[in-house]
């Protein structure tokens, strides 16, 4: 090696950890906009919302100069007249200080599922500084599918109250993502592109987070034009607030998906037109893409952001996503290398402090594809510290521990959890109770936060309140302490039975540790019937159906509290979903062993009795009602022509997922209505059709099934019924008439559980083209 060249390498090597051990010197001019007392401001109205007249008993002000090197921190102490004195380094600093004090001073609770406010009078007395830090610059949330599995039919005062929840968990760093398509379409207009054009590009609100990766376009659309004035006016407030509290909000940019309509004014362009995503054909998939060295793509990349900063202002930070469940046309190195050049030239050509955020999934999602060379092609195509990395599925999969810290790019441990926005308790406590501390001191660790990335929320929120208090930890948590804490707080009150109860699902259901397991709910209740269904747990469901009982002494003494109801009927339900799949295996066995009396009961009483109670079950809690995701979807129409478009597109996603089933039940919920009309209507007629069988003699054909229950499906979707928005009948009577009836049944099926868990085959494996689209494979064959 010549002297020359040996200096240059030695150059970069100290170059990088310089880098590394200054945490990114690329990233100081990312900081709040708002001033310090616009921060107050906004923490002293979430208190009034939170509080009320209670809220005046905290002293609240924002000091930017009481952290000195941009890791947030807050101050609280007890003034004389029985007040709180709080002073956060940012607002979200403010925010999740004091709700630490709530927590662990006051037994306080804030949740998805419900608030426990008894907040004591007066409020506990603190001894001398109580000082909240952080060792993380960014505590990251969202995932790109969150914003339509969860936010999509979302009103400003449901924003409102997730915001104010945001800080309050700390999370500084959210994504940004609403009413990107009206900008789209300015852009496109002034390209010249027409109506049409467009009509056929953007897909329904129910699909846009798949129709802004480039995996399918048009269907569920057209988007009305109100649509594009509704979402732009949210954007608005959710940014205003966003900053008020001292966020760093994440704004889109080009990722080179383009309208087919592109081709008809620039023939030329360099554009390649990828294969069909999951199970779609090229009618509503085989997106377009424009080559990112191509020309044409910082024209439209910086006509685009230009758009975004001119309307929303910038926070300096971007995300985009190449090659998101897509395999690149090239694995030459110098080839990725030039895609993320140009990608970020398009950023920088517009605001020159421009960072790079990019979702890690694609080298978890095809790894036969991104091997080392073509990660690290990819990742140094921009400069270090340039560009941020969510390592996406961390607590399952973590990417950075092969890829050298994603070879110095910064990047951040986020926790999945949810794909989605399924039901069903989940959780991997031990993983994200050590994960982030293992990446924070991984050998030249570029580390810079950590993040929550579910693709849909409002489920498992002991699991979403333990990932964010762990950002402001130095270490581990204590997992039976914190869980036995927890259960004090939610329901305000020391149970001897809740806590016993959380401590065994925390050490079960919420614990898997199963390496690369994904979080999909493939329980045979909410998959399309087949002999061919998974039953696999990853935990003993004899730890699940002990701590129901103690839900159940319980409850008398607890109904009262709105995060008690929640949890009996989250807990319930989570029971008759485990039965679900020990009826199902009698099934399959009597009609196997052609026991027609067998099969008639143990069929009778899934659906003539489980299902229905189940579905009543639900129907009793606010937070389980299709009726309420139905009516927010159309609320937002202007006429009842976009009435039907919208309700088509909710009933859609969490059914069919596609005009033909082409990723059947994967965004499925357990909801109070859905139970009702879905669900046990397929498993009606999959048990009416084995009862034909058996009576004539005839072979069961899953393709007939198939076919008819497609009917049922499709059905649901265009039957234009109204659910319930408002919860009906008893919650405690629902509950404790099914524990009668069902506890003991369980108890007896334990043994048969633990028989058909070790002799069920496990499913073939899928012709799918990778880890991630896996995902999207049905199941039945």
């Amino acid at each position: 090696m010549s002297s020359t060249k040996a200096l240059y390498v030695a150059l970069i090597v100290v170059c990088f950890f310089l880098t590394v051990s200054c945490k990114f010197s690329t990233l100081d001019h990312i900081k709040p906009k708002a001033s310090d007392k616009e921060q107050a401001r906004a923490v002293s109205g979430l208190l009034r919302r939170l509080l009320g007249n209670r809220s005046t008993e905290f002293i609240v002000s924002v000091n930017r100069s009481l952290s000195n090197d941009s890791l947030d921190v807050c101050e609280l102490r007890s003034a004389k007249n029985n007040k709180i004195v709080a002073t956060g380094s940012t607002g979200v600093a403010l925010a999740s200080g004091i709700y630490n004090y709530l927590k662990y001073f006051c037994n306080c609770h804030v949740s998805w599922s419900g608030n426990q406010l008894a907040v004591p009078s007066p409020l506990p007395q603190l001894t001398g500084v109580l000082r909240i830090n952080t060792p993380h610059r960014f505590r990251y949330y969202q995932n790109v599918c969150t914003v339509s599995y969860s936010f999509v039919w979302w009103d400003w005062p449901r924003w409102e109250k997730e915001i104010d929840w945001m800080a309050l968990n700390g999370i500084n760093l959210p994504l940004a993502f609403t009413g990107q398509e009206a900008l789209w379409q300015e852009v496109y207009r002034a390209l010249g592109l027409n109506e049409s054009e467009l009509e056929e590009f953007f897909s329904g609100p129910a699909f846009l987070a798949w129709n802004r990766m480039a995996n399918m376009d048009k269907f569920g659309g057209p988007l009305p034009q109100s649509w594009h004035v509704n979402q732009l006016y949210l954007q608005f407030k959710i940014l205003e607030r966003m900053r008020a509290f001292g966020m760093i909000p994440v704004l889109p940019a080009f990722s080179g998906n383009i309208p087919r309509g592109i081709l008809r004014l620039y023939p030329k362009a360099n554009v390649t037109r990828l294969g069909p995503w999951a199970h779609f054909n090229c009618s509503f998939s085989c997106s377009y893409i424009l080559d990112p060295r191509d020309p044409l793509f910082l024209q439209i990349g910086t006509l685009y952001l230009s758009e975004v900063v001119k309307q929303f202002g910038t926070d300096h930070i971007y995300n985009t996503d190449t090659f998101n469940e897509m395999t690149p046309p090239s694995s030459d190195p110098t080839y990725l290398s030039a895609v993320s050049r140009s990608v970020f030239a398009s950023m920088t050509a517009v605001d020159p402090n421009a960072i790079w955020l990019m979702q890690g999934w694609l080298f978890f999602s095809d790894q036969t594809f991104w091997k080392p060379p073509q990660i690290q092609a990819l990742l140094h195509g921009v400069p270090l510290g340039r560009m941020i990395v969510l390592d996406l599925f961390a607590e399952a999969d973590p990417v950075f521990t092969y890829t050298k810290s994603f070879y110095g790019q910064p990047f951040i441990w986020c926790m999945l959890n949810n794909f989605g926005g399924n039901n069903g308790f989940f959780g991997t406590i031990e993983s994200i109770n050590s994960g982030p501390f293992k990446a924070l001191h991984f050998p030249n660790s570029t580390l810079v936060g950590i993040g929550m990335t579910p693709e849909g929320i409002e489920q498992n929120p002991v699991i979403y309140e333990l990932m964010s208090e762990l950002a402001w930890r130095k270490e581990p948590v204590n997992l039976a302490k914190w869980v036995s804490l927890y259960a004090v707080r939610r329901y305000g009150g020391m149970n001897d039975n809740l806590t016993a109860a959380w401590k065994l699902l925390f050490t079960s259901v919420y614990n898997c540790t199963i390496a690369g397991y994904v979080n999909h709910n493939h329980s045979p209740l909410v998959r399309r019937p087949s002999f061919r269904m998974r039953t696999d747990l990853w935990y003993d469901p004899a730890d699940l159906f002990e701590a129901w009982r103690l839900f159940m002494e319980a409850a008398p003494s607890f109904m009262t509290k709105e995060t008690f109801q929640y949890d009996l009927v989250d807990v319930t339900r989570q029971v008759l979903q485990v039965l679900t799949s020990s009826f199902y295996q009698d099934i399959a066995d009597a009609f196997a062993n052609k026991k027609m009396p067998e099969l008639l009961t143990v069929g009778g009483v899934l659906v003539y009795d489980l299902l229905p109670e189940l579905n009543r079950l639900l129907s009793s809690n606010q937070n389980f009602l299709l009726g309420t995701w139905l009516e927010r979807a159309q609320s937002k129409a202007l006429n009842e022509r976009e009435a039907q478009l919208y309700d088509m597109n909710a009933r859609n996603q969490v059914t069919l997922w596609g005009p033909s089933g082409e990723i059947l039940d994967y965004a499925n919920k357990q909801w109070g209505g859905l139970i009702e009309d879905y669900y046990a209507q397929r498993w009606g007629l999959f048990v009416q059709m084995l009862v034909e069988c058996l009576d004539r003699g005839l072979p069961y054909k899953q393709d007939t099934f198939n076919q008819a229950v497609f009917q049922v499906e499709q059905g649901f979707i265009y039957n234009g019924r109204k659910y319930p928005t408002k919860p009906q009948g008893d919650t405690y009577e629902i509950a404790h008439r099914i524990f009668l009836k069902y506890y003991p049944q369980a108890m007896k099926r334990l043994q048969q559980m633990d028989k058909w868990k070790k002799t069920l085959p496990s499913p073939p494996s899928h012709d799918c083209p990778s880890a991630s689209a896996n995902r999207y494979c049905p199941d039945i064959y």
